[in-house]
């Protein structure tokens, strides 16, 4: 029988279950390069059966090995010499672990030092039962990636303490894959990044350009409404760090959604909108429009910015007053972008998406949005996903009211995003966040979070007074200084820039914006990257299109459309519609909707016009009457009759959407939007479904075009009848439609 120092021993082996997660990732780093992990845990593995023949062999052989392992006594008598010190080195590795899980809940996130943060037991050493004594021992550190094997464990401690809870948080460990995990901590734990003088005088001037422009539009125009970016000024040195960074790394184009909050900011101090037409725009002086406009923070602007590595073009959408909705049309957009380039997983176009951290959590369409970011038919290669988090949604700030998730950004595990929390008061830290943002999206085509924690120095707008509703919050704001005169400070204190030098720059950003010209110094002249919507322009509504198919063209497409390879086995009823669209191409038959539907597609793509149609089923389609895409009955493949019709003809693209009407039309409509010679259409499953996407009817399909002068050629498919499936499946109310849209 075993005595308790042995049994204690056991009860704590490195075998244990808890350890289970852990060992099953180091067993993963010793099948990719055996040579990555340490010597003792490498014979182990080498003895596994079967190693050296399946190194993909299931995880449950491997359980199953240690579990047997765990349970042999006498290899514990003869592997281990010191049992107190392999239970400790477990205890150090279990402590890393800890960090990299946990180690969020204790960054220094909150500028204004106002987030209670509880204390997280499995951070203390002890909890480990770690002691000081243990402090100067010397462990092996696993795979935490200090360019070290063997750390002493309070030189450990202080590394995990500044990777982890520092002004960065870190969230990735809620992701499967171990080689997105490993690849983000070889990046975070090896040290941040070191900026060179002129990068860092270089943020200074943007903190600068940032604040510089509010208070100069404060004092020009009070009690104005801007929705300020204040006390998140370190959006606008983070945005021009990713495009610095994405035009380095390929990046030719741009697109950006956000809403109000810093927009202003961003279309002067990114985009180069010359700040004289920002100023007019305030006193009223707007230029001859036919339309109805919009308010200034709701327009859109495009530019070309100049990188290191090339020219990028900038886009930012247009959008409304209701939040989050621009994100599935910027999406919509990328995609059409890339389709063009017929690169669908290019890093050529990046989409950023900018929100609040009120509605990112609140507002359905972002949920939506993210199930579609690995979906076949939307999918871009990955968002940036900005988050302006200045802890208040309009006047709502308590967290127990705003959501029922400890973050804002908690959304993004859904589709296994990684979230890197940053405090904006630090810009070098910002800025080694956005690149870690922008490799992660570039390496492995997902959709990445940044929290930018922040605050607001004013109201909602300029007229609010926050203090009714956050006494002590606008108290702390009040006496806390701003993002540049922070930075400036830190600077001098390194002997990078003098106190002079931080005044010279105010004095010459007032000085550019006095003189009203672009104040961006990467702006250039814009190139034209848009496909020019002019030949679309001055038609009437009901002027006749001259149909230029023959007869004779017309039979030879629908016989080719209605002929399919014998090697694929067509299901039974669908095989007899095909039989029917033969009869039909030959003129036995009247051709009846899915065959004419299929048969007008065809003219398009014959002449080099590409069909985008999307939507629930629209594959099959919803009536069992389409059939553009048909199942191989024997081996589970597809074929597209419509994709075959010569080489050189238009794209064929029909997508079964994920099951949402408000983000898949926003995103047809802003793939729309910019590929004007695509017929892109969507389809309701039911016509009547259609006012689940309420929000895209009203403010952009039909409004669009008058107030932002923005073109779109998207048709709405709504099908509908009197089917005995009650009201809700009845009526597509087309009335209603007409009415909107005329």
């Amino acid at each position: 029988m075993q005595n308790s120092a042995l049994k204690a021993w056991l009860d704590s082996s490195y075998l244990s279950g808890a350890n289970q997660s852990w060992i099953e990732q180091l067993y993963e780093d010793f099948l990719t390069d055996p040579d990555s992990v340490d010597a003792n845990w490498r014979s182990t593995f080498q003895q596994l059966p079967g190693t050296g023949v399946k190194p993909d062999q299931f995880h449950s052989q491997t359980r199953e090995y240690f579990r047997r392992l765990a349970k042999d006594a006498s290899r514990y008598s003869s592997t281990i010499s010191d049992p107190d010190t392999n239970v400790k080195q477990v205890k150090v590795l279990q402590l890393i672990n800890a960090y990299r899980f946990r180690g969020h809940q204790h960054a220094n996130l909150d500028p204004l030092g106002l987030w209670q943060q509880d204390k997280v037991a499995d951070l203390d050493p002890s909890f480990h039962d770690l002691t000081e004594a243990d402090f100067q021992e010397t462990f092996n550190v696993g795979s935490f990636a200090s360019g070290k094997e063997t750390m002493k464990l309070g030189e450990l401690l202080e590394a995990l303490k500044q990777t982890y809870c520092g002004p960065i948080g870190a969230e990735y460990m809620h992701i499967t894959s171990t080689e997105e995990k490993r690849w983000i901590q070889q990046r975070i734990e090896s040290g941040r990044a070191t900026f060179n003088s002129e990068e860092k005088k270089r943020f200074l001037s943007e903190l600068t350009a940032a604040e510089g422009l509010e208070r100069y539009l404060g004092a020009k125009f009070p009690g104005a409404k801007r929705f300020s970016l204040e006390g998140g000024d370190a959006l606008i040195p983070m945005l021009k760090e990713m495009i610095r960074h994405a035009g380095n790394s390929g990046t030719r184009e741009v697109v950006l959604g956000m809403a109000h909050r810093g927009r202003l900011n961003v279309l002067v101090n990114v985009l180069g909108k010359k700040p004289q037409d920002l100023f007019d725009e305030f006193a009223g002086k707007h230029k001859e429009h036919l339309g109805t406009g919009d308010v200034k923070y709701h327009m859109g602007f495009s530019s070309d910015f100049q990188t290191d590595g090339g020219l990028v073009h900038l886009a930012l959408a247009f959008n409304p007053s209701h939040l989050e909705i621009v994100s599935p049309v910027v999406i919509g957009s990328v995609r059409a972008r890339l389709d063009r380039l017929d690169e669908p997983s290019s890093n050529k176009v990046l989409p950023i998406t900018i929100h609040g951290d009120a509605a990112v959590t609140g507002q359905g369409v972002v949920q939506e949005t993210l199930n579609m970011s690995k979906a076949r038919g939307y999918e871009v290669g990955g968002t940036v996903r900005i988050v302006i988090n200045n802890q208040v949604g309009f006047t709502t700030s308590n967290p127990l009211d705003a959501r029922s998730t400890p973050y804002c950004t908690d959304i993004g595990k859904m589709v296994q995003a990684p979230i890197f929390h940053v405090n904006a008061d630090d810009p070098e830290a910002v800025a080694f966040v956005t690149r870690l943002a922008l490799d992660f999206r570039n390496t492995f085509k997902r959709d990445v979070f940044i929290d930018l924690v922040c605050y607001r120095r004013h109201g909602h707008n300029e007229a609010d007074e926050p203090s009714a509703t956050q006494p002590l919050m606008y108290q702390k704001i009040k006496k806390h200084p701003t993002p540049r005169k922070i930075y400036a400070d830190k600077l001098e204190q390194e002997k990078v820039a003098t106190l002079e030098d931080a005044t010279e720059m105010v004095n010459l950003y007032r000085d550019a914006l006095d003189a009203g010209d672009c104040v961006v110094a990467e702006w250039r002249p814009m190139n034209m990257h848009s496909f020019t919507w002019s030949p679309y322009l001055n038609h009437e509504w009901d002027e006749e299109y001259p149909n230029k198919v023959e007869m004779k063209r017309l039979q030879e497409l629908a016989k080719r459309i209605s002929t399919v390879p014998e090697a694929v086995e067509m299901q039974s009823r669908v095989a007899k519609i095909y039989g029917d669209r033969q009869a039909m191409a030959a003129g036995e038959k009247l051709f009846d909707w899915g065959g004419a539907e299929n048969l007008a597609y065809a003219t398009l793509v014959d002449e080099g016009i590409p069909v985008r149609l999307s939507g629930e089923d629209s594959g099959r389609g919803t009536f069992f009457h389409r059939h553009a895409v048909i199942h191989n009955q024997s081996n589970g493949s597809t074929y597209t009759p419509l994709q075959h019709i010569h080489n050189g003809q238009g794209a064929f693209r029909v997508w079964d959407s994920v099951l949402s009407e408000e983000a898949v039309l926003a995103f047809e409509y802003g793939y729309a939007t910019a590929e004007p010679r695509t017929l892109t259409i969507w389809e309701a499953q039911f016509g009547d479904f259609a006012n689940g996407a309420q929000v895209v009817i009203d403010q952009f399909i039909s409004s669009g075009e008058q107030k932002w002068g923005r073109m779109c050629g998207l048709v709405m498919l709504l099908p509908h009848g009197y089917e005995g499936q009650g009201p809700e499946h009845s009526s597509a109310r087309p009335g209603t439609l007409s009415a909107t849209l005329r």
